[in-house]
């Protein structure tokens, strides 16, 4: 039972602190993973007692379910916040969105999603709980109306292709594990990355990822 059945869990006060319990969740999420943020340590880092924790979640279900909301809605202001900010002069859209969401996914919503699918592949509620938020993060598609473009908005497979191109490399490219000379190996990666964005979408005279 939540704010949406419970009036008394409606009330400014209580609304305050289930937005201090999931915010303390998903800060958790991110700097100790899903497993070791346990709702009791989530309790303390929201500053509560193991009654009032379970007055507003009474499972962990329950938590999990609002705390995967929470971190979805971040995520999007986060997105809009991206999408409204233009690219300078002469720096072409595709590639400022690149490096938005390059630096979005280094922002504690995502790298708390991103915690969160790594354990629900062997977490079967935790998987049955991302997979709304998922499907609407991946029908959204990075770079359409929601976040400007990270690469030309269209229906063809080609577009669709340099879509999930850039968004799937990025996201792996943050997720991986390099252990020398990271800045200059990410770098040309990124770089690799917005010349082939380029590329599918035939966009001036790059005919070659490697410069």
């Amino acid at each position: 039972m939540d704010a949406r059945t419970n009036p008394a869990k409606a009330t400014p006060k209580s609304l305050r602190t289930r937005a201090r319990i999931l915010d303390a969740a998903m800060n958790l999420f991110a700097e100790v993973g899903y497993h070791a943020a346990t709702n009791a340590v989530i309790a303390e880092a929201a500053k509560l007692t193991r009654g009032a924790m379970l007055y507003h979640f009474a499972t962990r279900e329950e938590l999990v379910e609002a705390a995967v909301a929470h971190i979805e809605l971040q995520r999007a202001k986060l997105l809009e916040r991206a999408g409204s900010t233009p690219a300078g002069p002469g720096v072409d859209a595709a590639e400022h969105a690149i490096d938005s969401y390059w630096t979005l996914l280094h922002e504690t919503p995502f790298i708390a999603f991103a915690e969160l699918e790594a354990a629900a592949r062997t977490d079967p509620m935790l998987r049955e709980q991302l997979a709304s938020a998922q499907s609407a993060f991946d029908h959204a598609q990075v770079g359409g109306d929601r976040f400007g473009a990270l690469v030309q908005a269209g229906a063809d497979p080609r577009f669709q292709a340099s879509r999930d191109l850039g968004r799937f490399l990025l996201e792996g490219l943050a997720r991986g594990a390099m252990t020398y000379e990271v800045d200059a190996r990410r770098d040309r990666l990124l770089q690799i990355v917005k010349r082939a964005v380029r590329m599918l979408n035939r966009k001036g005279d790059i005919q070659d990822l490697w410069d």
